[in-house]
């Protein structure tokens, strides 16, 4: 288990190498671009500069969100990362606007590639800080689930791809004389970002909107809670997250003989449960008597 110093540690050094990894991107492939006149190359010059930016605010967002609750915001700052990731996603659907133009000019008016070599060594160059960038998150995703950081790692994992395609663009248009496979991969380039936008909306979407947890989780919730010998039943599960965090409310149905004392150590073991579950979770728990009359269309 990651305690939260680690934690906020991890993320902060994830988002701090997200940055420096699209900022070196951006110096080399930049000179690339310059020396070789690829469309290819551009559109991920492109996502490189997009990562840049994207990078940023992330880290700008996993910082806030980190900040521990206050007088004005009770529920934390978990929020910042959702936001973070639309920002992102329409950083990225811009970024793919604007090839699918360039690519589609350079279809109609092929130009042939310069200095292709160089090209091919930076984007191997590119495609192996890419992929130690994207190991490196996706062991931070599995330690502390940030969606901010799991955004970035989508992207950068359309970014491999990326890389690929225009390894292949440049090594057909230099070596094979298929000028317009550079604008053609430039394309299924676009494309393919577009998809792991909507992929970011729609998490970014389920979180601001506060969607339950998948039921597996909230399945898993019910049968620790009614797991407790003392406990009759259970009702009005309510579920969200907000970032790191994880908020979950629910009722105890007890036995209307037992004492307030007794009803509040019931409520604290099922926590204590609960938690050994889900660590990060913010758990709230109301106490109902058997037999009270209350709605269930929520369990």
């Amino acid at each position: 288990m990651t305690n939260d110093h680690s934690k906020d540690s991890l993320l902060r050094a994830a988002t701090w190498a997200s940055v420096c990894v699209a900022c070196t991107l951006i110096g080399i492939k930049g000179f690339a671009y310059f020396v070789t006149g690829s469309v290819a190359l551009l559109s991920s010059l492109i996502d490189s500069l997009l990562d840049a930016v994207s990078s940023i605010l992330i880290l700008l967002a996993v910082r806030h969100s980190l900040t521990p609750a206050d007088q004005e915001h009770r529920f934390g700052h978990g929020k910042a990362e959702p936001l973070a990731g639309l920002g992102q996603a329409a950083f990225i659907t811009g970024s793919s606007v604007f090839l699918v133009v360039e690519a589609l000019n350079h279809l109609i008016n092929p130009r042939p590639v310069e200095n292709g070599f160089i090209g091919l060594v930076v984007t191997a160059v590119s495609l192996v800080m890419t992929i130690g960038l994207l190991l490196f998150q996706r062991q931070v995703i599995a330690r502390t689930g940030s969606l901010a950081i799991k955004a970035d790692s989508i992207h950068y994992l359309s970014d491999i791809v990326l890389n690929l395609s225009v390894f292949a663009a440049l090594l057909l248009s230099t070596y094979f004389g298929l000028a317009q496979a550079d604008p053609i991969f430039a394309l299924g380039i676009a494309v393919y970002i577009i998809h792991s936008a909507w992929t970011i909306v729609k998490h970014a979407f389920d979180q601001l909107m506060d969607r339950e947890l998948p039921e597996a989780d909230r399945q898993r919730i019910i049968q620790l809670a009614i797991g407790h010998r003392e406990v009759r039943d259970l009702h009005e599960l309510r579920t969200r997250m907000a970032g790191q965090d994880l908020f979950i409310q629910l009722h105890l149905v007890l036995d209307r003989g037992i004492s307030l004392f007794d009803a509040h150590r019931i409520a604290d073991e099922v926590e204590m449960e609960l938690r050994r579950a889900f660590p990060n979770a913010d758990i709230l728990i109301h106490q109902d008597p058997e037999g009270l009359e209350t709605p269930r269309e929520f369990n």
